[in-house]
């Protein structure tokens, strides 16, 4: 205990400035939550799928749900069936075994439905596009509406590409 405590006091406070954050969404919060009542008449609701990444990205999502982000407090929320769902955010790569999952899931959201690929690998296969067991990138199964590359995308991104989506859904149903 002793050894920690003369190393704490060795080792002295840190000298290194705190990073700047870009907090410009924040004050975008009303408008982003009056975006999406207008739009849909109530809260955004997400299903997350992932047809077979390494959980990178699913790591990000959830940080959209921590305190920093509070993707909920936005009026956007996830969801456990598609049938309740507005969007599918999908991760990974589309695997054989996937396929079918994926695809009856697109099937059960209702219209207008929108779906979101999250990832290098759901956006363009990533590095196991030429795997035996990988169909492709999830533009070849199903029509994508945004995408989000990075291996993994930071959070910021993802919800970027959220909205994004939510601007192509009010295009979708403008008169």
């Amino acid at each position: 205990m002793w050894q920690l405590l003369k190393q704490i006091a060795r080792t002295g406070t840190p000298d290194t400035r705190v990073p700047e954050s870009d907090d410009a969404w924040r004050t975008e919060s009303q408008q982003i939550q009056q975006d999406i009542l207008d739009v849909l008449g109530r809260a955004l609701c997400i299903r997350a799928i992932d047809s077979g990444s390494c959980n990178g990205c699913e790591l990000e999502i959830q940080a959209l749900n921590n305190p920093y982000y509070n993707i909920e407090g936005l009026g956007i929320r996830f969801v456990a069936s598609p049938r309740h769902a507005d969007m599918l955010l999908v991760t990974g790569s589309l695997t054989l075994n996937m396929k079918e999952a994926v695809r009856r899931a697109y099937e059960a959201t209702p219209h207008p439905k929108l779906v979101v690929a999250v990832g290098e690998c759901a956006c363009t296969g990533g590095m196991f596009k030429e795997s035996y067991a990988v169909c492709g990138p999830l533009s070849k199964l199903l029509p994508v509406d945004v995408t989000v590359p990075g291996c993994p995308p930071p959070p910021i991104d993802i919800m970027r590409g959220i909205l994004t989506a939510l601007r192509v859904k009010r295009t979708m149903l403008a008169p």
